[in-house]
C-alpha cells in the first residue's frame, strides 16, 4: 500500500471515527427523546424528552380546542368546536404515539432534514360528539338532482342530472377525532350518490314515449268534418314526464286535451233546453241537443298520443233530450199551492211598495232548473218605477228610503219558496232581528247589492201568486205538488247586550234597544208519502238593537 493511499485511509478512519463518536454522543445524549422532525398541530416536540415535549403541548395546544375547525367534503364545507364537541387532547398518550429517536443512524439523519405530523391521541365524550356528528354529516350531505323532461313550444328540454354526495360517518368519526388539530383542517372523501333518474333514464325516454309523444298533434274530427287538434306547441300541456321509481313515466292529462278538444269542437254541438212556459201564455219549445260523448272519445287516448294508434280518428257523439219537454210544458198544471206565506204589520207607505213590487212578480213563471232572482226580475225600484220613500232600519235605528218595505215582500217570498222545497240559490237575513219575521227564516235586499234568489229543481213549474190587502202580503208558489216541509227552530243562544246610540235630527225615534241573539232553523223535505228527502240547518246571528237616545 502506497504512501497516499495509507494517507486516505486514515483519513476516512478518522472521519468515520469522529462520525462514530458524534452518534454515540447523540445516541447518549437523545435517548429516549421524540424523533427529531415531530410535530403535532403544528408545534415541534422534535428531539425533546417526553416530559418536554408534553409541556410544551399543553402550553401551545391547551386553548387551541376553543376554536373551530373546518370540515371539507367535496364542494361542502362545515366547521365545529373541540370543546364543544366532546373532543380534547390526552397529552401523555400524544407524546407516546409520538414514539421515541431510533437508534438507526440513517433514521435519525433524515429527521434532520424533514418533518412528519403526528395526529393527536384525543379524549372523547361519546355524546357530545355523537350530536355533531349528526350535524356535520346532514351539512356535508349533498341531494342527487334527478335528470329530468319538459316539453316546451313541442321540443323536449332536458335538465342534467347532478351526483349528490355523502360522508360516510365512521370515517368522519376517526378524522374529527384523530385529525382536529390539522393545520389545515380536515378533508373527508365523501361518497357519490347517483340520481334516480340519471343519463341512462333520460335517454331511455328520450328515445322512447318523449319521441312518440312529439310525433305531431294528435287531430278528432267532430260534425261537419270539423278538425280539432291539440297542435305540437300545445302537447306539453297534455303531456309531462316526471320522475317515478327511478325512471321516466309519462303522464297524459286528459282533461287538459279534453279542454283544447272542445274548445274547437263546441261549434258541432247543439245545446239542449228545456221548454218553458211564458207568463204571458204560450210555451217556448223545448230543443234536444246532441253533444261530443268524450268518455268514448277518449278511449285509448294515450295510445294515441304514446304508441302506435293513430293520431286522427272521429269524435263520437251522444244525444241529450231536454229534461222539460214543449208537451209537458203544454200540459203543465198550476193548481196546487206548493207553498205559501203571509206577513202583517206594514206602515202605509211600505204597503205601497209591497203592493207595487208584489204586482210585478205576480204571475212569473219559474220553470224546472230556472233560477228566479227578485232583483233581476223587477228591475230598479226607484220612484220612477213608482216607490215611496218609507221606513227602513238604518244601523240598527228608524229611518226612511225609498223601496222601504220591499225586505218585508223578500221576507215572505223567501218563506213561500222554502215551504215550496225550492233551493235556496240566495238569501241575506235582517243584521236586527224583526219580530213580526220567523227568526232564521227571512230576507232582505238591496237593490244592485243583495238579492233573493232561489231554483226550481223540480220536474214542474211554478207560478208566484201575490196578493195584498187588509195589512197582509201572501205569497203562494202555484203548481204541482210534490213535497211537504217541515221548519224546526233551534232555539236561541249567545245573547249580546243592546248598547246606547245617540241619534240628532228630528226625525230620531228613541228606542230601548233589543238584545240581540243566534238561531237556527232546520228544513226538513218529505216527499208526499212521508219519507224524508233532505235535511238542512242555517244558522243566524242577529246584532243587538242600540238603545236610542235622539239629540
Amino acid at each position: 500500500m502506497g504512501r497516499g493511499s495509507k494517507i486516505a485511509l486514515g483519513t476516512l478512519l478518522g472521519i468515520l471515527a469522529v462520525a462514530l463518536a458524534l452518534y454515540l454522543t447523540d445516541l447518549a445524549m437523545h435517548r429516549g427523546n421524540v424523533p427529531r422532525g415531530t410535530h403535532v398541530g403544528g408545534v415541534n416536540i422534535g428531539a425533546m424528552a417526553p416530559e418536554e415535549a408534553r409541556d410544551k403541548l399543553e402550553t401551545e395546544l391547551g386553548g387551541v380546542a376553543d376554536e373551530p375547525v373546518e370540515v371539507k367534503a367535496g364542494e361542502k364545507r362545515s366547521e365545529f368546536v373541540p370543546a364543544k364537541s366532546g373532543l380534547g387532547i390526552d397529552f401523555d398518550a400524544t407524546v407516546a404515539a409520538a414514539g421515541i429517536e431510533s437508534a438507526n443512524p440513517v433514521d435519525r439523519l433524515r429527521g434532520l432534514f424533514t418533518t412528519h405530523e403526528v395526529d393527536v391521541v384525543p379524549t372523547v365524550d361519546d355524546a357530545a360528539l355523537n350530536s355533531q356528528l349528526d350535524r356535520l354529516t346532514h351539512e356535508l350531505h349533498v341531494d342527487p338532482v334527478d335528470g329530468a323532461i319538459r316539453i316546451e313550444g313541442g321540443k323536449a328540454e332536458t335538465s342534467d342530472p347532478k351526483l349528490g354526495q355523502d360522508v360516510e360517518r365512521p370515517a368522519l368519526r376517526e378524522e374529527v377525532t384523530t385529525g382536529w388539530l390539522s393545520p389545515g383542517g380536515i378533508e373527508v372523501e365523501p361518497a357519490k350518490v347517483q340520481p334516480a333518474i340519471n343519463d341512462a333514464a333520460l335517454k331511455a325516454a328520450l328515445g322512447g314515449p318523449v319521441r312518440a309523444a312529439l310525433d305531431g298533434p294528435v287531430t278528432v274530427t267532430g260534425k261537419e268534418g270539423v278538425a280539432a287538434a291539440v297542435p305540437q306547441d300545445r302537447l306539453g300541456e297534455i303531456v309531462q314526464f316526471p320522475g317515478v321509481d327511478g325512471r321516466i313515466e309519462p303522464r297524459v292529462n286528459q282533461d287538459a286535451a279534453r279542454t283544447i278538444l272542445g274548445d274547437q269542437l263546441a261549434q258541432t254541438e247543439v245545446e239542449a233546453k228545456n221548454a218553458r212556459v211564458l207568463a204571458g201564455g204560450g210555451v217556448e219549445p223545448s230543443v234536444d241537443g246532441s253533444v261530443v260523448d268524450w268518455d268514448a272519445t277518449m278511449v285509448g287516448f294515450d295510445q294515441r298520443l304514446l304508441g302506435t294508434e293513430p293520431r286522427s280518428w272521429e269524435a263520437v257523439y251522444k244525444d241529450v233530450p231536454a229534461q222539460f219537454t214543449t208537451a209537458q210544458a203544454e200540459n203543465a198544471t198550476f193548481n196546487d199551492v206548493v207553498g205559501s206565506f203571509t206577513t202583517s204589520g206594514y206602515s202605509g207607505a211600505s204597503g205601497t211598495n209591497i203592493a207595487l213590487v208584489a204586482s210585478t212578480v205576480n204571475g212569473a213563471i219559474v220553470n224546472p232548473g230556472e233560477t228566479f232572482s227578485l232583483n233581476g226580475y223587477t228591475g230598479p225600484r226607484g220612484t220612477a218605477q213608482g216607490y215611496v220613500e218609507s221606513g227602513i232600519i238604518l244601523d240598527g235605528h228608524a229611518d226612511t228610503a225609498v223601496g222601504g218595505g220591499i225586505s218585508q215582500f223578500a221576507t215572505t217570498l223567501y218563506n213561500a219558496s222554502y215551504f215550496a222545497g225550492m233551493t235556496d240559490v240566495a238569501h241575506t237575513p235582517h243584521s236586527y232581528y224583526i219580530s213580526r219575521y220567523p227568526a232564521g227564516r227571512e230576507a232582505t235586499v238591496y237593490e244592485g247589492a243583495i238579492d233573493l234568489q232561489f231554483r226550481n229543481d223540480s220536474p214542474h213549474p211554478v207560478r208566484i201568486a201575490t196578493s195584498v190587502g187588509g195589512g197582509e202580503v201572501t205569497v203562494s208558489l202555484m203548481g204541482v205538488k210534490t213535497v211537504t216541509v217541515e221548519s224546526v227552530n233551534g232555539g236561541r243562544w249567545a245573547q249580546t247586550s243592546p248598547q246606547p246610540m245617540n241619534v240628532p235630527g228630528s226625525g230620531c225615534v228613541p228606542s230601548s234597544g233589543a238584545p240581540g241573539f243566534t238561531t237556527s232553523d232546520t228544513r226538513i223535505i218529505y216527499d208526499l208519502a212521508g219519507n224524508e228527502l233532505d235535511r238542512e240547518t242555517q244558522t243566524t246571528v242577529y246584532n243587538p238593537q242600540p238603545i236610542v237616545r235622539c239629540g
